[in-house]
């Protein structure tokens, strides 16, 4: 669902060329959408303002700014800079629409069940499919009131928030660690210490840290402990923080440079963030890239050739699940990305989706239910389906490279965490033909 921030709004397709030679460039990229969003509702919930940079000014942040001005905080927007009043629901009853953002679903509705009120949360036809029962049911056993309005385990619902006494939260990590996450930004506002005891492991626990961060630097404090992680009654305090680059949209320049045997230097993105996605580069030097690594750059030469003919987890980076099932079309030997059946319940079925778009483009694509295996090949420029997947459709851009003229389908899905995606194509050397409906 696109927000009044979106780009490309009533383009029905783009069609790419590629740059004339290899990928040659140095760059920033925009901020981290885990950091924004995290940044977002921790400032509105502490006490006092707080100031944000650096934030990522997209649809998904959009839809957290509302959700907070729609509690009556009151949140004020300039560029990639935020400026959030703080103190939580001024109002203690309000309806809140939170689009398709996992992120702030999840979140959000811990934190107002922490919060005294009744709270209605609606959602877009795609998140209402995403899952958040595990959550709901956790939140149900601390004593929070949910009342479904439609499907049970489904937005929209009703919240009755109280003051939680603190104590234990039993959560799965397995589907997804957004519901750990959420527990933890909810229990620094409960009365007493909160147990968040996780069952199953946590499928990518980097994410689960980035929050603890994001948890202390407004004033917070968790605890990892044997059999999961402590959360302390601080509430949170406004500051002012600077929010750093986002690893998985800086993946999919890294690829272009590794697939046309080019070199992308990412200027505000090295070795001291703890986002996971950053770890994709370490897979393309598996593939033949050269990698180096600073503190607050990273820098990726491409081969000759791509190399392939193996496994590869992308566990703890399942974001990168349709970057890499792209770019192993042009590797000299097929590629098979395992442990990674969670992403079926993201914005789509990622699996399902990149064996099809592939498969329609020529290349042979063989679908696994953790993963998928792709076989090296050259892509036809034929028009292919985002599935109203920002993660997609930036993904499949990447087969342009050999296939110029390829089209993509819907490609203003983008804009759920990358707005001007395309555009920064064009500045790389990409011709981008835009197609409204009816051209």
């Amino acid at each position: 669902m696109r927000s009044p921030w979106a780009r490309l709004e009533g383009v029905e397709r783009v069609a790419l060329f590629p740059p004339p030679g290899p990928v040659e460039a140095e760059l920033r990229v925009p901020g981290s959408k885990s950091a924004t969003n995290r940044a977002l509702l921790l400032a509105g919930f502490a006490r006092g303002p707080s100031r944000l940079e650096g934030m990522l000014k997209s649809d998904d942040a959009y839809w957290a700014v509302e959700a907070l001005r729609s509690l009556g905080i009151g949140v004020r927007v300039e560029g990639a800079s935020a400026w959030v009043e703080g103190g939580g629901p001024r109002a203690r009853e309000a309806e809140v629409f939170v689009g398709s953002a996992g992120t702030l679903a999840r979140f959000l509705t811990a934190m107002l069940a922490f919060t005294p009120g009744r709270w209605t949360l609606r959602a877009s036809p795609q998140m209402q499919r995403r899952p958040i029962a595990p959550l709901l049911e956790a939140l149900a056993a601390l004593g929070v009131g949910v009342s479904y309005l439609e499907a049970p385990g489904r937005f929209p619902f009703v919240l009755r928030g109280r003051r939680v006494e603190g104590g234990e939260a039993r959560i799965s990590g397995s589907t997804s660690s957004q519901f750990v996450s959420a527990l933890l930004l909810a229990g620094a506002l409960a009365e007493g210490p909160l147990f968040v005891r996780v069952e199953g492991g946590i499928v990518q626990p980097d994410y689960v840290r980035i929050t603890a961060r994001m948890i202390e630097a407004f004033g917070g404090r968790v605890e990892e402990e044997r059999e999961g992680l402590r959360v302390q009654p601080t509430g949170y305090r406004g500051t002012a923080i600077e929010l750093e680059a986002d690893a998985s949209s800086a993946a999919y320049f890294f690829a272009l440079a590794a697939a046309s045997g080019g070199r992308v230097r990412v200027l505000n993105l090295g070795s001291r963030t703890l986002q996971p996605d950053l770890g994709f580069v370490d897979v393309l030097a598996r593939m033949g890239a050269a990698v180096e690594k600073a503190p607050t750059t990273t820098e990726v030469r491409g081969p000759h050739r791509l190399r392939g003919g193996f496994t590869q987890s992308l566990l703890l980076m399942s974001d990168q699940t349709p970057t890499l099932a792209a770019l192993a079309a042009f590797a000299d030997a097929p590629i098979r990305i395992a442990e990674v059946a969670h992403v079926r319940h993201h914005e789509t079925d990622r699996i399902a989706a990149m064996v099809a778009e592939l498969q329609r483009a020529g290349i042979r694509a063989e679908e696994h239910q953790d993963g998928l295996t792709v076989h090296p090949g050259t892509p036809r420029p034929v028009l292919l389906d985002s599935h109203d997947d920002h993660r997609i459709a930036m993904s499949l851009a990447l087969l342009a490279l050999k296939a110029p003229g390829l089209s993509i389908r819907n490609p203003g899905t983008v804009s759920k965490t990358f707005p001007d995606y395309f555009d920064r194509l064009a500045e790389l050397g990409f011709s981008v033909r835009v197609y409204t409906q009816g051209s």
